[in-house]
């Protein structure tokens, strides 16, 4: 394949210039038939804003092609498909258990699905539709279900996100590719297979976990719902059967290889990992605040004012700073058109996230501001220190908006006091919020640290500082302060338990989780035979 990049088409372009561009840059007559690889925006020369397109096209002949027309931008490439290993020859005693129906826990059940292992997935919440039904009467102000809730249940936690599907990993095996076409296939839109910054949305992402489910069922997997994994038996250094517990009942599952995907909220099933001399230690975090702008301002910060604002989706953004004392702060989980949402999973606590629908064209646009926190802030030595830190804050939040989501003004925040009345920025929040003093819910060095990173933010985006711009609490699960270790073979010193994904601290996001997933299937493909 021959790859073409630079193209720019301006986005008030309304002829089809991208296969013109293509011609132009082959010298051909007409354009041959093409995919588009990837799409960015360049708004750096508001109001002419371009499209910016890597294409890739198949042409006999395609060296000679790239060597005559000596042009930087246009090269051979070669992109990989995936495929699923062969299995190894080691025999399985007993089926594969995933704990936890996550992204990680997902793709790790599809592949072992796809191959014959018969994979038993364990998920503590509901099934996809069940739960989605669950976090509404939640959001609507019934009691939180602490094993179903915006944490837990088929999905994990993306599933009520924005659905962003871009990370930073590096993959040269087509497992990245493998996860978007996925997506597409079960609803998604195609855009997500190109687009720079893709976004699947919550509506659609419940539809893509439903069709990932039946699609692993159909290959011979299993699914138990309302069920969570509360201990393990440990016999020779390997581990042999799970403690199951269902709706009060509780039974031991043999098996010798357990796959724990369980996301970063699953602070109980790390304890009680932890309880048996798993190795695992602390890692850096961050922790902070929602803010929410209105999404026509950050549309006119971002784009300006011209038609090709207008034509373009709601706008987001990604800022990041050091404090004068070195502390990193950084938007993260950027949501245009989106809700604040209350993500607590536990009682007496308050967490918040942000979601986005598909069409993105909520009033607001929300953001986490959250700032590093390094294992010397945690206070101990103790790989669970982390953990009750985030607990802590929750327990603030709470307590700041009795049992609701607490909202500041954010003038309000810089001076420590509570927020009387709103002011230019109303709430778009999916639970029951009021207002309430959020800067006291914080350590004095998370709360000044984010107060200097959104004043340094206004310089990127003018009004990003505003007075009445709204901050809610706490944002505390952006990633698990944990990591499980584990060797080469993704294995923890006892033999068979395979820590995966966010909550084993080895993925940060959707995608990222997805593919650490697939890594761990791989493992198990490698080395053993399916149980016959």
């Amino acid at each position: 394949m021959i790859e073409i990049k630079e193209i720019k088409i301006p986005v008030t372009a309304k002829d089809n210039r991208l296969a013109q561009q293509i011609a132009r840059r082959l010298h051909l007559k007409e354009a041959p038939e093409y995919r588009i690889l990837r799409r960015s925006i360049d708004a750096r020369k508001k109001p002419d804003i371009y499209y910016v397109y890597t294409v890739g096209v198949t042409l006999s002949g395609e060296e000679e092609i790239v060597d005559k027309l000596n042009d930087k931008n246009i090269m051979l490439t070669n992109r990989v498909s995936y495929e699923i290993p062969s299995p190894g020859q080691m025999e399985m005693q007993h089926h594969p258990l995933v704990i936890g129906a996550g992204p990680a826990g997902l793709f790790c059940g599809l592949l072992l699905a796809k191959q014959g292992y018969v994979p038993v997935i364990v998920e503590r919440g509901h099934s996809v539709t069940e739960r989605a039904a669950q976090v509404e009467a939640f959001f609507a102000g019934q009691p939180l279900d602490t094993e179903c809730n915006v944490q837990f249940g088929e999905g994990g936690a993306g599933a009520f996100s924005d659905g962003k599907l871009n990370t930073q990993v590096k993959d040269k095996s087509g497992r990245i590719p493998y996860v978007l076409e996925t997506f597409v296939r079960h609803g998604a839109p195609e855009e997500i297979l190109y687009d720079y910054r893709p976004h699947v949305g919550t509506d659609r992402l419940l539809k893509v976990v439903q069709g990932l489910h039946e699609e692993i069922e159909a290959a011979g997997g299993v699914f138990l719902f309302d069920t969570k994994a509360v201990d393990i038996r440990i016999e020779d250094n390997r581990v042999t059967a799970v403690k199951l517990s269902h709706r009060g009942f509780d039974t031991w599952v043999k098996s010798n290889h357990v796959i724990f995907a369980t996301g970063h909220s699953a602070r109980d099933t790390v304890s009680m990992l932890y309880g048996h001399d798993i190795p695992m230690h602390g890692k850096d975090f961050a922790m902070g605040v929602r803010v929410e702008h209105p999404a026509a301002w950050i549309q006119q910060a971002m784009y300006g004012t011209g038609e090709a604002a207008k034509l373009l989706p709601p706008a987001s953004y990604k800022l990041a700073c050091q404090t004068k004392e070195g502390r990193g702060v950084y938007s993260f989980c950027m949501c245009p058109g989106g809700y604040v949402i209350n993500a607590s999973s536990e009682e007496g606590g308050i967490a918040v996230n942000g979601m986005s629908y598909s069409g993105r064209d909520g009033v607001n646009s929300n953001s986490a501001i959250v700032v590093t926190v390094k294992q010397s802030d945690f206070g101990s030595d103790d790989p669970l220190a982390g953990v009750e830190m985030q607990r802590k804050l929750e327990r603030a939040a709470y307590q700041a908006g009795k049992g609701k989501v607490p909202v500041q003004r954010f003038a309000d925040f810089c001076k420590g006091i509570s927020t009387k009345a709103f002011g230019a920025v109303t709430p778009q929040i999916k639970g029951e919020y009021a207002m309430g003093n959020v800067a006291e819910c914080l350590p004095d060095f998370l709360r000044d640290a984010i107060i200097e990173g959104m004043q340094t933010f206004e310089t990127s985006i003018p009004g990003f500082s505003n007075e009445d711009v709204l901050v809610s609490g706490v944002e505390s699960r952006t990633s698990s302060p944990v990591r499980i270790e584990r060797d080469e073979g993704y294995m923890t010193r006892i033999a068979g338990i395979y820590p995966c994904g966010e909550g084993a601290g080895y993925a940060g996001g959707i995608l990222s989780a997805a593919v650490d997933g697939m890594k761990v299937a791989e493992a198990v493909i490698r080395r053993y035979q399916p149980k016959k």
